[in-house]
């Protein structure tokens, strides 16, 4: 019998951008640049460009489980991104499909606040993806904003980011990368707080540029990406991150669109990695 190939495949579950820099797009971009395949199902219509979130048109939660059936039955994915979900309903529907699916990597961006600082989910959502999600998910990946929701305190410096990070592991996360972008420090500094319970700290220097829109979409879909090919979780934490500053750095003084530009996620683009199939 001739030998047949497969693609490491990409799940994305997450929000439309029309701009092409965030959300399912983004994700796409991140995943085919890592030398993935990428799948995506739709969860929201955000109406958005580089300069922010006009609406939000919500896609039914049936059609939202009809799209995870579909691909669980055909392209079983390697690994598995979920970004914006914004209702109870939505949660348990996705949670529900996550227990009867394919037992693999959970990657989790708890979209909650937009850039202008606007809250995304009402708490009855807050406490669906606590309850469902976070049990299910391998990591979580909150910005600053989004960890002093889940933490319920401000979070000015990096001291204040431990103290979050073991709150929110509380809560009953297993694995969390405490994004700390937000902080007015000149570089940028990331906490992973591990299952066992260790801490490991990733610093980068921050790049003089606006462009910065996807960026959360963009690490956790790279993250995603390195588990689907077989990295361990720490090594993809560390991978994603320099994956995300050089896409930003190659992108830092391209003009697109008025607002915030998009990362240059294909600055050096893999092919796809055809590998072996073990029947």
């Amino acid at each position: 019998m001739p030998t047949t190939f497969e693609y490491p495949s990409v799940l994305t579950i997450a929000g439309f951008d029309g701009s092409g820099g965030a959300g399912i797009q983004g994700d796409m971009k991140a995943i085919s640049a890592l030398g993935c395949y990428a799948t995506s199902v739709l969860t929201a219509l955000p109406v958005q460009n580089t300069c922010g979130v006009r609406s939000i048109f919500p896609i039914p939660a049936a059609a939202v489980a009809e799209q995870l059936a579909a691909i669980f039955d055909d392209v079983v994915p390697h690994a598995i991104k979920i970004g914006m979900v914004h209702t109870p309903e939505l949660v348990h529907t996705i949670a529900t499909a996550l227990r009867a699916g394919p037992a693999v990597p959970v990657i989790f961006d708890p979209v909650m606040v937009a850039t202008s600082g606007h809250r995304l989910i009402e708490q009855t959502t807050l406490e669906a993806l606590t309850g469902q999600l976070f049990p299910l998910s391998e990591l979580i990946t909150p910005n600053l904003d989004e960890a002093a929701i889940l933490a319920d305190m401000p979070i000015p410096d990096v001291t204040a980011m431990h103290e979050a990070g073991r709150r929110i592991r509380a809560r009953g996360c297993r694995g969390l990368l405490l994004k700390g972008g937000h902080l007015p420090t000149p570089t940028l500094v990331s906490l992973y707080f591990a299952d066992d319970g260790s801490v490991h700290e990733f610093t980068t220097p921050k790049l003089a540029t606006t462009n910065t829109h996807g960026s959360g979409c963009t690490l956790s879909s790279a993250i995603a990406s390195y588990r689907a090919l077989g990295y361990p979780l720490l090594e993809a934490v560390g991978l994603g991150q320099q994956y995300v500053h050089e896409a930003i750095r190659h992108g830092q003084a391209v003009r697109t669109g008025q607002g915030n530009g998009p990362l240059n996620h294909f600055f050096a683009p893999l092919p796809l990695l055809a590998r072996e199939l073990v029947n």
